[in-house]
């Protein structure tokens, strides 16, 4: 351990001894001197930990009309709000909404450039995805990120016949196909969900599940048998091997209880978890019954389930098969109004657009 040896060693190869240790173990380590601080602002050293499986940064970002453009931040690997918010007007060339975020990138809608923005805030690197037709009314959009570019699904009934539009980066190009309307419907607004190349819709009552595969446009509807007295359903996956399913169960459009199932190998569902008596009786009433209101997603071991009318998310980590109430966001203002989108953000810096 003679200094005069360790403090030749190169900057490139203590970076990569660092990558290795737990990311709670480095974060630990910050205080020890202004370097070890330094890297937390490194693409390079980010890169390299995010490698390893564990992302350096990862955040719940939401979006409220009350904030304009400014998306403030929940840090989920150290618990806590940042107390600066994100903001990507240098990347927004007009006014846009943000409907998804998948990997590190945002999707945005700019109506009155009658495009998409695709963009990577890390890299500072953006694309505009131009609609496949004008007027372009739209329902439901999914956008998927994968290792050699994304794909936008987005479902169409008003001036587009009833069609599914999938953008491929890969080719840069818009691919039309059928909708599978007798069974989504008019107005369907949910978002798919991703899992082993597909997306999955839960279907309005009587409840069932649809997947469409995105290579090769084709719709099925699955033949599992949902768990019974069901008030509501929506889908997550964990975007490698798994999906799960979160329910409302009672009678008459009123929720007694919120459960978790898992899809089995046999292809059946496996109940996991139940929320607790306390948290479902806050839950529902903060939906007002309302369960049009409620989404979920996944978000680095964690399930979120939200409502657009409430400022907090409930959250369970799977691993451990606890729930949680996330707080609510300190700059909210005392009086605030609907509209809260929460969306998962774990930065990548090599995520391309």
């Amino acid at each position: 351990m003679d200094p005069a040896i360790w403090s030749r060693l190169p900057e490139e190869l203590l970076e990569h001894v660092l990558s290795c240790l737990p990311l709670k173990t480095f974060l630990n380590l910050r205080s020890t001197c202004k370097r070890f601080k330094s890297l937390t602002f490194s693409p390079s050293f980010m890169s390299k930990h995010t490698t390893r499986g564990s992302p350096f940064y990862s955040f719940l970002l939401l979006s409220h009309p009350q904030f304009y453009h400014q998306y403030p931040l929940y840090d989920s690997i150290i618990g806590s709000w940042r107390h600066l918010a994100l903001s990507l007007s240098f990347l927004l060339p007009v006014t846009g909404s943000l409907l998804s975020s998948s990997n590190g990138l945002f999707c945005f809608s700019l109506p009155s450039s009658k495009s998409f923005l695709v963009c990577n805030f890390l890299a500072k690197s953006s694309r505009i995805v131009e609609f496949p037709s004008y007027p372009f009314a739209f329902e439901s959009l999914a956008f998927v990120s994968m290792p050699f570019g994304y794909k936008i699904f987005v479902l169409c009934s008003k001036f587009s016949s009833n069609s599914v539009f999938v953008y491929d980066s890969r080719v840069h190009s818009w691919q039309k196909f059928d909708r599978f309307e007798p069974i989504l419907g008019d107005n369907y607004r949910q978002e798919g969900v991703f899992f082993n190349g597909s997306l999955y819709f839960t279907t309005s009552e009587p409840f069932s599940i649809v997947c469409f595969d995105l290579e090769s446009g084709r719709w099925e509807r699955l033949d599992n048998e949902l768990p019974g007295d069901l008030t509501f359903v929506r889908l997550v996956s964990d975007g490698e091997n798994k999906l799960y399913l979160i329910g409302g169960v009672g009678r008459n459009g009123i929720s007694r209880s919120m459960k978790l199932w898992e899809l089995g190998g046999g292809r059946n569902w496996i109940e996991a978890e139940s929320l607790p008596e306390l948290m479902c009786k806050k839950f529902v009433s903060v939906c007002y019954h309302n369960y049009e209101r409620v989404y979920c997603f996944w978000h680095q071991g964690m399930i979120c389930v939200c409502c657009y009318t409430w400022p907090e998310i409930l959250y369970c980590k799977v691993s451990k098969r606890t729930w949680h109430w996330l707080p609510k966001c300190p700059s909210l203002p005392e009086k605030w109004s609907c509209g809260f989108r929460w969306f998962s953000f774990v930065p990548e810096l090599y995520a391309t657009v």
